[in-house]
């Protein structure tokens, strides 16, 4: 993408730009091959841009989105009819409005998940890609939302049940089920496709790929809830230490997840031992939501939906500001139901280490990883 600036605040492409690009296109595609395109940008930061194909025929790009502290969006459409895109304000119709424009990818739909995506689409989001290989069973029917009985007794995959349960409210083709791990190279297509991910994963490898999908370029909002315990004064059992969750906002070229400590390579190696242990299911429960204690059903639906409200409230504060301070100071957000207390970690807080994935897309093997690679045989 060739990008210029014009400073007197023309929000369109003008005769000396069709001139250039007339001039310039051709030499792209003798040298490179492919797709390119062109830019504008006034000086309040809005981008406008056009794709040209080889025989130089041209077509706009719908939506310019820019993923920072703030979430903006620049739609060709606005542009056409002579004005720019003025941002919504928050918790309206107009943002519900423009919501409808935009796609966000739910990885995990259960505890957290199911809650997070229910917000999603009743927000009005226009298409929801509902990432899970699980299904939906007894012991956790007091934490999905939308899931039922027989969803149980019928072994019912959770994207399944849940997109059926979108479509009661929203009509047919707003939620998509993608029955499988995010591990997996159909899973990672399905969420790269979307302007937003919304990250509600119970495992450190799953949250490392979807680290390195939102390092791809796609703004992603994290979230993460735990019930550490202690042993009782007299060491005959255990009680509760605190009831506390986690929120993170990451931004393509500013700290990942892995910059911040949620997981490390010594974590993730940690949990395939886990994983691989012939006891690994009672391991996995003992490591579940309440740390330390054998809990087939916690009863973790208030927790899980105070993590997820602030989850998606923060989306909100990104795209439609609304706090009285720069969102650059919300970095992270956790949160002791124990403590009664909230806190805030901002961007500067955190150390960003070299990052390879940056603005990689769709290169192959995607996101770096041979085990994301096409079949033998299959066309990419």
């Amino acid at each position: 993408m060739l990008i210029h600036s014009h400073p007197g605040g023309l929000f369109a492409f003008s005769r000396a730009d069709d001139a250039s690009d007339k001039a310039v296109i051709p030499c792209l595609f003798q040298a490179l091959g492919k797709l390119h395109g062109t830019a504008i940008m006034t000086s309040d930061g809005a981008v406008r841009a056009r794709l040209y194909d080889s025989n130089l025929d041209r077509r706009p790009v719908e939506l310019v989105s820019v993923a920072g502290h703030d979430l903006l969006f620049w739609w060709d459409s606005d542009a056409m009819l002579g004005q720019k895109t003025r941002r919504p304000i928050a918790f309206t119709s107009g943002m519900t409005a423009e919501l409808k424009r935009l796609s966000a990818a739910l990885i995990g739909v259960s505890g957290t998940g199911s809650i997070t995506g229910e917000q999603i689409a009743r927000m009005g989001f226009g298409h929801l890609p509902l990432i899970d290989f699980d299904k939906v069973e007894i012991r956790n029917l007091n934490r999905i939302l939308n899931s039922r009985l027989t969803d149980a007794e019928n072994h019912r995959l959770k994207v399944e049940m849940f997109a059926d349960a979108v479509a009661g409210y929203r009509g047919d083709g707003v939620a998509s089920p993608v029955p499988a791990t995010i591990l997996t190279r159909e899973a990672v297509l399905a969420a790269s496709q979307c302007d937003v991910l919304f990250c509600c994963v119970d495992t450190l490898e799953a949250r490392q790929i979807a680290d390195l999908i939102s390092s791809a370029l796609i703004p992603m909002f994290d979230v993460g809830v735990a019930i550490p315990t202690r042993k009782t004064k007299e060491g005959e059992g255990v009680a509760i230490a605190d009831v506390c969750g986690r929120i993170d906002y990451v931004q393509p070229g500013r700290s990942t997840l892995q910059d911040r400590g949620v997981y490390s390579p010594e974590s993730l190696r940690a949990e395939y031992l886990r994983a691989a242990a012939p006891d690994a299911h009672r391991q996995e429960l003992e490591a579940g939501y309440i740390k330390g204690l054998m809990e087939e059903a916690p009863s973790v639906i208030t927790l899980n939906m105070r993590a997820a409200s602030s989850c998606m409230n923060e989306f909100i504060a990104r795209a439609y500001p609304f706090r009285l301070e720069p969102n650059h100071r919300y970095a992270r957000t956790t949160f002791s139901l124990a403590a009664c207390e909230e806190e805030y970690f901002a961007e500067t807080e955190f150390t960003s280490a070299a990052n390879p994935m940056l603005g990689r897309g769709a290169k192959e093997p995607l996101l770096g990883l041979p085990i994301l690679s096409p079949p033998k045989g299959c066309k990419k």
